[in-house]
């Protein structure tokens, strides 16, 4: 499984479940818009201090970035 997929995934499921866009996730991370699209996008390689930053920002835990998304 490719890593920066699922965590690109999981960041844009959880901003969307908090009803954010792109914009207001990077003013409360510290991001750019340009780095979050990258990152929801699967062509970032986001390191653990970018995942902790983002999971504080959107009030999540870091782990639910690399939890793989259940299948039904």
């Amino acid at each position: 499984m490719d890593m920066r997929k699922l965590v690109g995934r999981n960041v844009k499921r959880i901003r969307q479940e908090r009803g954010l866009t792109q914009e207001q996730l990077a003013e409360r991370s510290g991001f750019s818009q340009q780095y979050i699209s990258g990152l929801e996008q699967g062509r970032r390689n986001p390191t653990i201090v970018s995942i902790y930053e983002l999971a504080i920002a959107l009030g999540f835990s870091h782990t639910e970035f690399v939890r793989p998304i259940e299948r039904q």
